[in-house]
């Protein structure tokens, strides 16, 4: 590679307040932060000759309008992921409180019954392969990009929300 070295502080990078390392080396966030702010300087200026506000919601430096992401679509989508959220903690919550160690059949049927299509359900096993009883089970809904999973651990109900797996799926190996 043609104009491309590692300085002397790639083998031993500087920690800000340690005194360790090479000098020349950018110690954390502030000297990024200053770099960045060097660097945006001459947009900032040029922003401010043209009357427009850098800083501004919605502005870039070259004063162009940026897109609005955190509304709509995604405003609904949250809320549709919390009302899983709800309705899965709700409905583990109320079979747990009868049976402490569900078997699959029951999370499923408590869940569908809840009004969960079965077609965005996944439940793990409550037994093992080799016959004994699974420590926990768990249940994975699929809703838009998020995956809200809980599960059931002698009858206590944990509700998490984590991102789709790259298979589309919520459980590994599903």
């Amino acid at each position: 590679m043609s104009g491309c070295a590692a300085s002397p502080a790639a083998d031993n990078p500087r920690v800000e307040g340690s005194g360790e390392g090479s000098p020349k080396a950018p110690a954390t966030a502030t000297a990024t932060a200053t770099a960045t702010s060097t660097a945006a300087a001459p947009a900032t200026q040029e922003a401010a000759a043209q009357g427009a506000d850098p800083a501004a919601p919605g502005s870039a430096a070259g004063g162009e309008t940026l897109a609005n992401t955190s509304a709509g679509a995604s405003t609904s989508a949250a809320a549709a992921t919390e009302t899983v959220k709800r309705t899965l903690t709700d409905t583990l919550a109320k079979l747990a409180a009868g049976t402490p160690k569900p078997a699959t059949a029951q999370v499923s049927d408590a869940l569908t019954g809840a009004g969960i299509a079965p077609a965005v359900l996944q439940v793990s096993q409550s037994r093992t392969p080799t016959g004994l009883e699974a420590d926990a089970i768990e249940a994975a809904v699929l809703q838009g990009k998020d995956c809200v999973i809980g599960q059931v651990r002698e009858g206590a109900v944990t509700v998490t929300v984590l991102p789709v797996l790259a298979s589309g799926k919520c459980f590994v190996g599903s």
